[in-house]
């Protein structure tokens, strides 16, 4: 008896070893599994840039209160496949754009490309023409490196003070490239908050929080169609 007690009690033991060693087989056969079926998600995640100045940067502000950090948010609730690259530089020009675009589209395919650039040239009085001609440079620069990239004009006014003539033809530059590249085109990125005090910082040129929730649904407007 004690014998047989013995034997089954080896059994029971032999058992519950196969039953251990085949859970660890099957925990191991679902943790590869798991791991094949995150690898297309990864090899499928895009790439949107925000790239300009100041305004993209959201001076003064936490990344995330302004225009750009906001729409990450969003794109992040609605489980978006795309990861946001911020990229804008506080006091840029449209030619220091062009100096550094080549660098931020090296890191990687860009399937967006959200460009905001232009105020600081305005407020410093440079020519219309160059102007134009460097935001076509950077538009140039980001279709060589990635043709399929979607790229989204934000469009920019000039101050009053600068005269009626250099307002009009500066604000006239982006639905003029928007409709040579044949590309989405954000009218105003300001608009609503431009000129409102309550909405703007100190300086009364970059948004406050509040001001910014108003451009992220100016730039969600046009950007939607394409996420």
């Amino acid at each position: 008896m004690i014998k047989n007690a013995v034997f089954i009690a080896l059994l029971f033991a032999l058992a519950l070893f196969s039953c251990t060693q085949q859970q660890s087989s099957n925990k191991s056969e679902k943790d590869q599994s798991a791991v094949q079926s995150e690898q297309p998600a990864q090899e499928k995640q895009k790439t949107i840039i925000f790239f300009g100045n100041s305004l993209t940067a959201a001076f003064g502000l936490n990344v995330s209160q302004g225009f750009a950090g906001r729409i990450e948010k969003r794109l992040d609730s609605l489980h978006s496949e795309f990861k946001v690259v911020h990229a804008g530089n506080s006091g840029e020009t449209t030619a220091g754009g062009v100096s550094r675009v080549d660098w931020v589209i090296s890191q990687g395919k860009t399937d967006i490309f959200v460009l905001e650039l232009g105020g600081n040239d305005a407020l410093r009085g440079l020519k219309v023409s160059e102007t134009e001609k460097n935001l076509q440079m950077i538009i140039d620069k980001v279709h060589q490196k990635n043709p399929d990239c979607t790229i989204v004009l934000a469009g920019m006014y000039a101050p009053t003070n600068m005269g009626k003539t250099y307002t009009s033809e500066f604000q006239a530059i982006y639905p003029r490239l928007a409709r040579k590249n044949k590309i989405p085109l954000i009218p105003f990125l300001l608009e609503g908050v431009g000129g409102v005090p309550k909405l703007n910082q100190a300086d009364g040129i970059h948004p406050t929080p509040e001001g910014h929730l108003i451009v992220t649904e100016n730039v969600w407007k046009v950007l939607k169609d394409y996420i």
